[in-house]
This record gives structure tokens, sequence and C-alpha cells, in this order.
């Protein structure tokens, strides 16, 4: 059975909007596992973290670099055959100050890992959904500012110019799915489930299933 790896943060790992402390949607209604009922010969490797930055170290989290991760990931799940990567989307938190450029790099260095692994033409590099624009109000997440918000809105250009660049395949989350209103930054049940059906059909289209 052939594997896909899916390497992404807390809308990969299923926060529900707004919940405090943090729950987590059950595997069923996850897009991961809605995408795993899709594949009939493939098994999804769920690789999300609360948090997950593309190489900026949390200073009250640890574990949360992309990049340390991710060589250990690979090797542990060894072989991989195809992978999706989302990410960005903590990158822009206030603390890092990161430009869309910087987090560019970042995933550049995330992309890095995966091709050691993994053919080009198996990799889809997904540009995460938009922060809501009032993402960074006290009842929110405060670890965003305003300017947090408007560079989350300029991933899309910079992710799919390196997708070209590289030769492997892109996808803009924010084309099809958004932030649930409860915490302008995570994915409520239905995008959940349209996001799913979003990646699968990226997938048809790259002949990986």
């Amino acid at each position: 059975m052939e594997s896909l790896l899916v390497f992404g943060d807390s809308n990969t790992w299923g926060l529900v909007p707004g919940s405090s402390p943090y729950k987590r949607y059950p595997f069923e209604i996850r897009w991961t596992g809605l995408l795993q009922d899709k594949l009939d010969n493939i098994r999804v490797l769920e690789e999300g973290l609360c948090g997950r930055t593309t190489v900026y170290e949390d200073s009250l989290r640890a574990g949360r670099k992309g990049t340390n991760a991710l060589l250990s990931i690979l090797e542990s799940q060894y072989p991989v055959d195809m992978a999706i990567i989302m990410l960005g989307t903590n990158d822009c938190k206030k603390s890092y100050r990161a430009t869309p450029l910087d987090i560019g790099a970042g995933i550049e260095q995330c992309l890095d890992a995966l091709e050691l692994y993994i053919k080009k033409e198996n990799i889809l590099l997904i540009s995460p959904i938009l922060l809501g624009d009032n993402v960074w109000k006290p009842e929110k997440d405060p670890e965003f500012d305003q300017e947090s918000v408007q560079v989350s809105k300029k991933l899309k250009e910079i992710y799919e110019a390196i997708a070209q660049k590289r030769g492997i395949q892109f996808l803009a989350a924010s084309d099809y799915v958004s932030a649930d209103e409860a915490d302008d930054e995570h994915l409520n049940e239905e995008g959940h489930c349209l996001f799913a059906n979003v990646v699968f059909d990226k997938l048809k289209l790259m002949n990986l299933v």
C-alpha cells in the first residue's frame, strides 16, 4: 500500500474553531480522515501539529519548527510515496515578524527535505487559508496582529511562484475554504468536508489516485 504524508499545523490537526481549551474534530470529520475514506489503496499519514511553523521556534512550545520534525518523520515513515504540505499560518504571528518572502524561504526549506525522499511530481504544496480580519482581537488569537492578516493574504502568490519554480504541484486553500468566524483562524466542520473534496480532486488531476 502506498502512503501519503500530510504535513501541516492546526488546520491539519483538526482544531475546533474557538474551542478553549483546544478541542479536536474526530478523524471522521477532519479533512484528512475524509480524504482517507476516498483513497482505496493509499494510507494517509496525518502529521498536523498546533503551532507548527516552517522554520521558527516557538519560545513557549517545543517542537514546532517544521524543518526539524520533517526529516525525522520522513525517516520514521519510510518509504513515503506522496506528500501534501500546508504550513505558513503560524509563521504570520507577530513574534516572528516574518515577511511573506521570509515565509516562502521557510517553506522552501521544508520542500528541500521532502524532495530528499519523494519525487517532485508527487508533492503538493498548499498555501493556507487566510487569517480573518479580526483574528488578532483579545477574544480570538492575540498572537497575531493586523499585519499578520496582511501577510497571510500574500502567501498564495509567493507559494504559487515557488511551486512553478520547483516543478511541483500547487493548490490555494483560500480559493475554496475560509476560517470560521469563531476564531478567524480554523476550518469548521463544513470547511473540512469541502476541503477534503478539493484535495481529492487535485490528487486525481495529479494522477496520484
